[in-house]
């Protein structure tokens, strides 16, 4: 039997499970503030504390649902929304698992975590067997088909893009996708990932990365790269499984240090500390200093967004089926009872002040103000709302015409402001905000705002020579494929926003949709770009990289003549 230090909190885990036996919903009334769920704990941090989702027990097993309701506030689907369960045949899709996770998550106010779009497991045959030109399509269309699913879905804030890239030697690992397409196939994968989804945040996830070692020095610099190189990886994930008998990983919190002066977001993506059986109170010792290591390393760095468990249960955990003679790897055995691991997550998130469960809402954000109207965006703003314990971000909600439609998410930003682009000229849009805090509570709407764009095209933007070019163009070699990236840089004295940037192909030239970072189309030769919401105000000196893959018929030159909003820019 294990014997708990404070008897309040074994009591409240106790009611848990005497609820799930007797299959009643459970009602928390309001715990002791030491004993508040781990999720109370970490959103007082500032952090998320994850589970990832086994879809059997969630649509069935009281107390599975019960404890993932209560002490989570994020959610990977362990395995629903890979490869072989979202596209099992070429163009055949299919998201029951995927969406019942997305609507659990979304009545128990929790984040979802997308996972995951590349990687070399888990992927059907009909993949692995394509050719270069065929497998770079059905990733494309992979990616654009599964995140844009959830393009608008607040819950759903994040994806692992790509996975296990490199093997425990920092050397490129020799999966089917880098044997096919070489490295290029990363890149293009949060490429298109940006063009899905603009407002998610990217991830790249590998194992054995948490500590400093060769593996996790070849993943910052290949982060290091793609950043310089305009690719959009928003975030890094360490897996953390990690076993007992190999020691704690040395240098966590300053690996994640390393990775945050990159400019990222980290997290610890799949955490588990796995033993080798029997358990035995000394291993359950040592088992719950590893899970408190790693959320003091996290809670330790400001830019550690928070850590999710690989499952919670020992009933479902991977490990037994993969490590022959391992296994209670996770915070609670498989009769749903706490152990030791669980007492040191809670403890380590709890700061000693006692907070209470954060069930008040954010207060209602002003009326939006729109400026910077164009034919095809809008610039808004909002008097900002204010948290008891903080606001985390906003949900910004658009319908069609004066009157009626559906108002639906079309951004999340974590400021008081928001561009919206790739409207429709002479259209009129309505818009209305809300606030939400890091307990997941929602503010009430504001009041509504109606936008008409413009007949025009482009809009305000930079004086003549404000604004500067780099194109550059990379054929494919042996084909008639290649691709360009296009820099753009706002050389003015004044914000340029709801840019629309506008250049002629030489003959022959044709772009490949989507493209990355923009919204792309081409009449004949004559090629636009509008931005998409992140990138889509440069300051004085600002500049975004975006780019597409295209098409030449014997010719690769390049435009000599670009334009922001009419007026021309200078080409570098």
């Amino acid at each position: 039997m294990i014997i708990f230090a404070r008897g309040a909190r074994t009591a409240r885990m106790a009611v848990i499970a005497a609820a799930a036996a007797l299959a009643v919903p459970l009602v928390v009334a309001p715990p002791a503030a030491a004993d508040s769920p781990l999720r109370v704990h970490a959103a007082a941090r500032g952090k998320f504390i994850g589970y990832a989702a086994n879809t059997g027990p969630l649509a069935n097993e009281t107390a599975y649902r019960n404890i993932a309701a209560t002490e989570f506030n994020q959610v990977t689907a362990e395995n629903a929304m890979k490869w072989d369960s979202t596209e099992p045949s070429d163009g055949n899709y299919t998201f029951a698992g995927a969406d019942q996770v997305v609507a659990f998550a979304t009545a128990n106010n929790q984040q979802v975590h997308g996972h995951t779009l590349v990687w070399h497991s888990q992927t059907p045959g009909w993949v692995q067997g394509l050719s270069a030109t065929a497998m770079r399509t059905a990733m494309q269309d992979h990616i654009a088909t599964v995140a844009g699913r959830y393009a608008n879905n607040p819950a759903l804030v994040s994806w692992d893009v790509v996975n296990e890239v490199f093997d425990d030697n920092g050397n490129m690992r020799t999966s089917f996708w880098y044997n096919t397409l070489g490295a290029s196939y990363i890149a293009d994968a949060f490429r298109y990932a940006r063009a899905a989804d603009s407002n998610a945040r990217l991830c790249i996830n590998d194992y054995n990365v948490e500590g400093i070692n060769a593996k996790s020095t070849a993943m910052y610099n290949l982060v290091r790269q793609l950043r310089a190189d305009g690719v959009p990886v928003d975030c890094v994930g360490f897996q953390g499984h990690l076993a007992i008998q190999y020691g704690f990983p040395s240098q966590v919190q300053q690996n994640m240090e390393r990775f945050a002066a990159l400019g990222v977001q980290v997290r610890v993506t799949e955490l588990d500390v796995r033993m080798q059986m029997p358990r035995d109170s000394s291993k359950d010792t040592t088992q719950a200093t590893y899970y408190r290591n790693v959320v003091q390393a996290c809670l330790a760095v400001t830019a550690c967004a928070g850590i999710t468990i690989w499952g919670f249960t020992d009933k479902y955990s991977w490990v037994p089926d993969v490590f022959g003679g391992e296994g209670a790897a996770l915070p609670w055995d498989a009769n749903y009872s706490p152990k030791p691991a669980y007492t040191a997550i809670h403890d380590a998130l709890d700061d000693g002040s006692g907070p209470g469960p954060d069930t008040t809402p954010p207060t209602t954000p002003g009326t939006p103000t729109a400026s910077g109207v164009t034919s095809s965006g809008v610039s808004l703003s909002w008097a900002a709302s204010s948290d008891a314990v903080g606001v985390t971000g906003y949900d910004v909600l658009r319908a069609t015409g004066a009157s009626g439609g559906t108002f639906a998410v079309v951004g999340t930003p974590t400021s008081a402001s928001f561009v919206d682009s790739g409207l429709a000229a002479s259209t009129t849009y309505r818009y209305q905000v809300r606030a939400r805090d890091a307990a997941g509570n929602l503010s009430a709407l504001s009041p509504v705002v109606s936008v008409t764009t413009t007949a025009g095209g482009g809009g305000p933007g930079p004086g003549p020579s404000s604004c500067r070019v780099a194109y550059t163009i990379s054929p494919w070699g042996g084909s008639s494929g290649f691709t360009a990236g296009v820099t753009l840089t706002n050389t003015g004295t004044s914000t340029l926003s709801g840019w629309t940037l506008a250049f002629s192909l030489p003959t022959g030239q044709r772009i490949t949709p989507p493209g990355w970072s923009a919204t792309w189309s081409q009449s004949g030769q004559a090629v636009t770009a509008t931005p998409l919401s992140w990138n889509s105000t440069l300051a004085p000196g600002g500049s975004t990289t975006i780019g597409f893959n295209g098409t030449h018929t014997g010719g690769t030159g390049e435009p000599t003549t670009f334009t922001v909003g009419g007026s021309s820019c200078t080409v570098v």
